[in-house]
């Protein structure tokens, strides 16, 4: 899996306290050739695993991004960049909203803050440190709420905005890529549902088939990666491969 990740090569997983961050970082040192892993968590250190760099990092902390980054670079090509965090709800009360009457200015910030503006900072520091040779990518975890064209339910105000705003850097970063690295890759990914603490007041509708574990839905990610070609960048695929609607 992912043939271009070789022994010399550098993975960061950005999130890797979190579900999916976490088992995205197994998926890599058990199914890849990858050589070096580093993992950052915000809330505190990922768990230890052999081969793996861990840290604690704040996305939004600019200086400490760019030292993460000249790091990685430092270790070896920088082939795969995976941004694993986002929010959808949160213990102080912010929830996803029913109706335009319950929007909040400081719950559309700290929204906003984690799942846009937070990997926003880190494609500013990693998409530079990207191999300009070979097969590069540069992944975040966005959702199928994000898209304008398939929207018919409405509600979830903040999620779907900051996904769909979310989506158009990642589409913004492509062209720029491009430019520098033809054969590089910048997408979003949509991991359907997963058995997480963000998902899980909302698992009670999901078919038990549709409910994936964390290490069912890293495999699913790295398999779409692996299945990409470079004239899907810029784009948003379901967990399933499909490309979802902008």
């Amino acid at each position: 899996m992912l043939p271009f990740l070789d022994a010399s090569s550098v993975a960061v997983v950005i999130g890797a306290s979190g579900g999916i961050g976490a088992a995205l970082v197994s998926a890599l040192r058990q199914h890849t050739a990858v050589g070096s892993i580093l993992a950052t968590g915000h809330a505190h250190q990922p768990a230890a695993m052999p081969g793996v760099e861990t840290s604690t990092l704040d996305i939004l902390d600019e200086e400490a991004l760019a030292a993460l980054a000249a790091r990685a670079s430092a270790v070896g090509p920088v082939r795969l960049v995976l941004v694993a965090s986002g929010v959808l709800h949160t213990p102080s009360g912010v929830a996803p909203e029913k109706s335009w009457r319950s929007l909040d200015l400081g719950a559309l910030q700290e929204i906003f803050t984690v799942n846009t503006f937070g990997p926003a900072l880190v494609g500013k520091h990693f998409l530079p440190q990207l191999s300009r040779q070979g097969r590069a990518i540069f992944a975040a975890l966005s959702a199928r709420v994000g898209s304008i064209e398939d929207n018919r339910l409405g509600g979830w105000h903040a999620y779907r905005a900051s996904k769909a705003a979310l989506n158009m850097l990642l589409r913004n970063f492509s062209i720029e890529l491009a430019r520098r690295a033809p054969e590089a890759l910048c997408v979003g990914l949509h991991p359907g549902t997963v058995d997480t603490a963000l998902s899980a007041p909302f698992q009670r509708a999901v078919r038990p088939e549709k409910l994936f574990s964390p290490a069912e839905a890293a495999l699913h990610l790295l398999k779409v990666l692996d299945g990409l070609a470079p004239a899907d960048s810029g784009d948003v695929f379901a967990w399933d491969g499909q490309r979802i609607p902008a």
